[in-house]
């Protein structure tokens, strides 16, 4: 995520505990932190699919999604 974005996500956090967000502001910052968070899920969801469990025996075993 570009540094503005994340900037402005701060600026409107530090907005709202001084006084009540505007209309336009609250849905700004709602979008700007799906955002965020589907950037921070997506790096997670890959870092996870590159850890592998090493059992004592030395083998090693990626990690599967667990079944619904």
């Amino acid at each position: 995520m570009e540094k503005a974005k994340i900037d402005r996500i701060n600026e409107l956090a530090r907005l709202a505990k001084t006084r009540p967000l505007t209309d336009a502001e609250k849905e700004e910052q709602f979008l700007l932190r799906q955002e965020y968070l589907a950037e921070i899920r997506a790096s997670f969801g890959a870092m996870l699919d590159n850890t592998v469990i090493e059992h004592p025996d030395g083998t090693r075993e990626k990690l599967h999604k667990k079944e619904k």
